[in-house]
């Protein structure tokens, strides 16, 4: 299972951490685990290329690791950006109930 948590500033996603494999298929056939990964490497791929946001960032793929926060404020990119994030994951979730857990943590 993917237990991924929403890390939120004053109600506001500000990063996440995904960690463990969704074992909804085979390495290679897993759907799941393909969607979570599409949504989260564009996102870090869209803060990096369309904002200048800073960031820390940490992945260990075999261990199905990434976790991401920002290190300051955040535009109203990167807050678009994010909220896209936190909607898609919502969304895999509701489809995916036994196979990924979403939960948030205020910080």
């Amino acid at each position: 299972m993917t237990e991924i948590t929403v890390f939120l500033k004053d109600g506001k996603p500000i990063g996440f951490d995904a960690h463990g494999h969704t074992g909804y298929a085979e390495c290679g056939e897993d759907i799941v685990c393909a969607g979570l990964s599409v949504l989260a490497i564009n996102f870090v791929n869209s803060i990096e290329q369309l904002t200048s946001d800073e960031y820390t960032q940490f992945e260990h793929e075999d261990d199905g690791i990434i976790d991401f926060e920002f290190s300051n404020n955040i535009s109203k990119e990167a807050e678009l950006l994010i909220k896209s994030l936190v909607l898609g994951l919502e969304q895999l979730e509701k489809e995916y109930k036994d196979f990924i857990t979403l939960d948030y943590k205020e910080v």
